[in-house]
């Protein structure tokens, strides 16, 4: 007995599935033979296959599923009736066995007919969902196009005001520098004003009213 693989199962498992179990289902089968050949072709347990069978693959199959158990009444019949032509004398085990060769063939290529269609199916179902993963990645990238250019226009009106910002500073230090030379120019000015009040000679009048220099 095959272990049961814990990976989950693939596109391409679900189809055989399928496709065995539809043969079951219209040749006359049981599932439980169907599972358990598709278990040893994809290496699972019978008891998984039959899990997936009717958890999922079932449902997107009920379509086929119809059309293969009126293939296997319609078989039926023909067997029935083949039976009763050879039980009264009127058909030999040659045309029997003709009549079961063709059935089978007509029935091979129904199922390769209905294979190619649901491959085609599913292939535009997977152009479909790529083509909207597509459209909102397009999306996305035009959003943070957008968030980029906005983040772009902030940061040169920021620049901008930067250099606005420098620009004002380097006039108010010139500005401050030029304050201060003037503030220490008449600070010089008036230390000489008043080195020359000092310097210069002062009088007073005595009593007799001449002047009088004082040291």
């Amino acid at each position: 007995m095959t272990a049961i693989r814990q990976d989950a199962w693939s596109d391409e498992d679900d189809l055989i599935l399928a496709e065995v179990t539809l043969r079951h289902i219209r040749e006359g089968g049981t599932q439980l033979a169907a599972f358990e050949e598709v278990g040893e072709r994809i290496g699972r347990t019978a008891a998984a296959c039959g899990f997936r069978w009717n958890s999922f693959v079932r449902k997107k199959y009920e379509a086929a599923i119809q059309i293969a158990k009126a293939q296997r009444q319609k078989r039926a019949q023909l067997k029935k009736h083949a039976a009763v032509s050879v039980f009264s004398g009127g058909a030999s085990t040659a045309v029997l066995e003709g009549m079961d060769s063709r059935s089978r063939e007509v029935n091979e290529e129904a199922i390769s007919i209905d294979a190619v269609i649901r491959f085609l199916r599913q292939w535009k179902q997977t152009y479909q969902d790529l083509m909207r993963h597509i459209k909102q990645v397009e999306r996305a990238l035009h959003e943070k196009e957008e968030e980029l250019a906005k983040f772009r226009r902030e940061n040169e009106q920021l620049n901008k005001q930067v250099n606005e910002v420098e620009t004002d500073y380097r006039v108010v230090n010139d500005d401050y520098k030029a304050l201060i030379q003037i503030m220490d120019r008449a600070r010089k000015m008036a230390f000489l004003v008043e080195e020359e009040e000092d310097s210069k000679p002062r009088f007073k009048m005595d009593a007799n009213g001449n002047l009088e220099r004082i040291d």
